[in-house]
């Protein structure tokens, strides 16, 4: 604590180009879930970086940085599905969201592509070791060049972008845990001991229904051609309200008991062994140490003190609803109507407490401009088909975006069967009459680039326009690849995780703009903000034909026996020495004959000795049972 604001005094004096911001919006969401959106701003001097001096920039992300010649980098780890049609449209309009598992694109400074290449390989094995993630994974297989899908979000000039490469790897498969948050904390100035970075637990994040994590490093200038370097690090997850009450010590959820129940007894299948529950029509009471496991920390020394900077926390809930905040904070409201923030004491705890209560306004959700679902359709072990199903919700407007899918080398589309059918009217409608034959005018542009067996993978984008209330099937076949056996993971039949597909909106209706106070604060500022929207469908899981590793193993078994038979029976032929018994020296053998057959004669000699006991024993038992017979007939 002392060695923070030490350093806020001797960095006080530091102009504007390099500063540091934090903010967190919490956002309730239906069903009893609350959107908890984290978000750090971090800015250095190009000319401070250049001369090795490193303020709130992390020193080991900058070098790397400039080792690999990377001038703009995006990092996602992401777990969970986005819920669109309950929750609304995604925060950061999915501009700081990932797939699943871990996204990298990164604009790299290269004169050629195998220069480029070189140097992407050199910053997945950076990035590797300081996330401890499995980055270095991300070869030429997983790797490919978005022409049309990705732009670069910050300020370079001319000569420089002509020399920039992009590249953009995944893994669909890596798991986000723990070890990935530690080094994500680390970044931080306040290293998660103050501010909003206190509240961050890897019981609670990792426990959430959707969570991401992301990194974005640009270059911003200003008009006067002053420029910084900034970092962007967010954290967004969506915690379940009444599981994250739950106490760490009674993690095990147990059923409710039957009168504390609330049913709707107007169904007619209602019964006292049948309840069908009704939704709750007041707010869920919770607070910030319930849903956190403590309270935050106070404000970081290195944020504003003054202004809108100073307002770290910020709740999207209506006015009417109570909130009460601990003592020594400030609290304004926002003109909306249905936002307020707060501004943290220095030296104190921070916690918010809402009650239960029945509210007559609710925040309104702004809606997503597209709902994308991607699925599997075929059978069997040598091909197979995907179907895309992209909805544009709006009753008046068209949409224009491009799609984006990232495929494994061992999974081969054929381009010819690429087809897509607009269905006018919304997700379900199935009838062959709402079909238009002429619908293949949607697809306006296709870059294609197909894959290389064990060097590259498949890279397809399409641009494409949807009518609006209109639901587009994005459609292809493909064939399934036979890989060899070394090429198979431990879990071989478990099958392979295909990256989600990105979908970049260009054009959409005003009517879903966001209006989250993040999104705010990004269009107000000076920083370059991008208008697109982005979304992820969900990864895939694709069997491929899996031989029985069974039968190796037991060939293996079979042929290692044998050869240890062969191999013992050779090598004591061939190494043992055998002599006759009369060329030993020292060996007496009539002497251990005799010791050995004088054993032999003695076991037996004890063996008669006890048989004859036993005769002479039941010998004398007869004759004493005949001389009491006898004695008997006399006296008669």
């Amino acid at each position: 604590m002392i060695f923070l604001y030490i350093l806020t005094f001797f960095l006080g004096s530091v102009c504007a180009a390099a500063d540091y911001h934090e903010r967190l919006v919490l956002r309730p969401l239906p069903r009893g879930s609350l959107l908890a959106s984290f978000d750090f701003r971090s800015n250095a001097s190009a000319s401070s970086i250049e001369k090795q001096n490193y303020q709130y920039f992390p020193r080991s992300l900058g070098q790397i940085l400039q080792h690999a010649h990377t001038r703009e980098l995006h990092l996602r780890f992401s777990l969970g599905r986005w819920d669109a049609e309950t929750w609304g449209s995604r925060p950061w309009n999915g501009r700081k969201e990932g797939g699943t598992g871990v996204e990298l694109w990164a604009w790299v400074e290269a004169e050629n592509d195998e220069e480029a290449a070189a140097r992407w390989t050199t910053l997945t094995n950076a990035l590797s070791g300081l996330f401890c993630a499995s980055l270095n994974f991300i070869d030429s297989t997983r790797t490919i060049r978005p022409a049309i899908s990705f732009e670069p979000s910050g300020h370079h000039s001319e000569a420089t972008l002509s020399k920039l490469h992009l590249l953009h790897g995944t893994l669909p498969r890596e798991p986000v845990c723990t070890e990935n948050l530690t080094p994500f904390l680390k970044l931080l100035p306040c290293k998660g001991k103050a501010g909003i970075s206190s509240l961050l637990d890897g019981h609670k994040l990792f426990d959430a229904s959707w969570q991401s994590m992301s990194i974005d490093v640009r270059p911003v200038c200003s008009s006067d051609s002053n420029c910084v370097l900034e970092m962007g690090q967010t954290v967004d997850m969506v915690l379940d309200i009444e599981r994250s009450k739950r106490h760490r010590d009674n993690p095990i959820p147990r059923p409710v008991a039957p009168e504390e129940l609330a049913c709707d007894t107007s169904k007619p299948y209602a019964s006292s062994d049948a309840c069908y529950p009704l939704d709750s029509t007041s707010e869920q009471p919770w607070s910030l140490s319930e849903i956190f496991g403590r309270p935050m920390k106070h404000s970081c020394p290195l944020t504003d003190s003054e202004g809108e900077g100073a307002e770290t926390v910020c709740i999207e809930v209506p006015h009417e609803r109570q909130v009460y905040a601990t003592a020594g904070s400030t609290e304004h409201k926002r003109p909306d109507g249905f936002s307020r923030c707060y501004k943290l004491s220095e030296i104190s705890d921070f916690d918010i407490s809402l009650p239960q209560q029945t509210l007559s306004t609710s925040h309104p959700l702004s809606k997503p401009p597209l709902y994308a679902e991607r699925s599997f359709t075929g059978y069997g072990q040598e091909r197979g088909g995907v179907q895309t199903l992209l909805t544009n919700p709006s009753q008046t407007d068209s949409i224009e975006f491009i799609y984006l899918e990232s495929l494994p080398w061992f999974m081969k589309p054929y381009l010819h069967t690429l087809k897509a059918s607009l269905i006018n009217g919304l997700r379900g409608s199935s009838s062959s009459d709402n079909v238009d034959t002429s619908s293949t005018s949607i697809i306006q542009e296709i870059f294609y680039r197909p894959a290389l067996d064990r060097r590259r993978g498949t890279q397809l984008e399409v641009r494409l326009i949807v009518p609006p209330a209109s639901t587009a099937a994005l459609t292809y076949d493909f064939d399934k690849a036979i890989l060899r056996y070394t090429e198979y993971p431990p879990d071989a039949n478990r099958g392979f995780d295909v990256a989600p597909a990105v979908v970049r909106v260009l054009s959409s209706s005003s009517s879903f703009t966001s209006d989250s106070i993040f999104e705010k604060d990004q269009s107000e500022s000076e920083l370059p903000v991008q208008d697109s929207i982005y979304l992820r469908t969900t990864s895939l899981l694709l069997p491929l034909p899996t031989p029985d590793f069974s039968m190796p193993y037991n060939v293996i078994i079979l042929t290692s026996t044998v050869m240890a038979l062969a191999f013992g029976s050779i090598f004591n032929l061939l190494v043992r020495r055998f002599v006759g018994a009369d060329e030993v020296e020292g060996l007496n053998v009539s002497g251990i004959k005799g010791k050995v057959l004088a054993r032999i004669r003695k076991v037996k000699e004890r063996f008669d000795n006890v048989k004859k006991i036993r005769t002479n024993a039941t010998s004398h038992t007869n004759g004493v049972e005949k001389e009491k017979g006898n004695e008997g007939k006399k006296n008669q």
